[in-house]
């Protein structure tokens, strides 16, 4: 049963809310919960490293959410180059296969698809990555699972011919749109912007429509490409 917190929390969370998410949690409430808030609060806004660090520390270290989080914990610091350690590599793919072993679908498919983006954007592999992003888009067409989608789309598309790729980056900002995943939303506006050519009056808008919610946001790595 998902207690009221739980659900707030959620729904704070989708909105990019992160600090009043885990306000609403308290130190002690859904830990699994307390720490995936807390990564993807890293994650959007590149601060926080710590906090969520200890908040995957709590949890049993054999669980398929703590494995996942260790994992996606490693790459992040690899991808924004933020006092990565020698061993995160290694630590990023053991979390993700000891996920992908956990017996559960869904977690299997999460799995797959960070797999698939560590060795698409940290060791520049896609002949590794791309059966792992079809696997997780199988996993999360069977289960309708469309804010999963917008991910693994997302970042499927580059690796296809132009009109799919901004088919695809289109599809993401719309199935993150119509969830109300306000950062998600902003993100895929920022991408699909980028892939559109300069002088495009879409690129264009796209780019005043999705600055302000990088700023309220506060999204790192948005707000760094200035």
């Amino acid at each position: 049963m998902v207690t009221d917190d739980a659900y707030i929390a959620r729904r704070l969370h989708l909105l990019g809310e992160w600090d009043a998410a885990l306000a609403v949690l308290g130190p002690d409430t859904e830990p699994e919960l307390r720490a995936e808030i807390a990564v993807d609060h890293w994650f959007f806004r590149i601060e926080g490293h710590e906090e969520a660090e200890k908040a995957v520390a709590a949890l049993d270290p054999a669980s398929p959410t703590a494995q996942l989080l260790t994992g996606r914990l490693a790459y992040s610091r690899l991808l924004f180059r933020r006092d990565a350690r020698a061993d995160d590599r290694a630590v990023a793919e053991a979390g993700y296969r000891g996920a992908a072993e956990s017996g559960d679908e869904m977690t299997r498919g999460w799995a797959e698809y960070h797999w698939a983006v560590l060795l698409d954007n940290i060791d520049e592999d896609p002949a590794g990555a791309l059966p792992r992003y079809e696997t997780a888009l199988e996993i999360a067409t069977k289960y309708g699972d469309t804010y999963f989608e917008s991910y693994i789309i997302r970042h499927l598309a580059p690796h296809k011919e132009p009109a799919e790729h901004l088919a695809m980056l289109r599809r993401s900002l719309q199935l993150r749109a119509a969830l109300g995943a306000r950062p998600q939303t902003v993100a895929a506006q920022a991408l699909l912007a980028e892939s559109l050519p300069d002088g495009d009056p879409e690129r264009a808008e796209l780019l005043r429509i999705c600055r302000p919610g990088a700023e309220e946001l506060r999204i790192g790595w948005l707000l760094s490409e200035d």
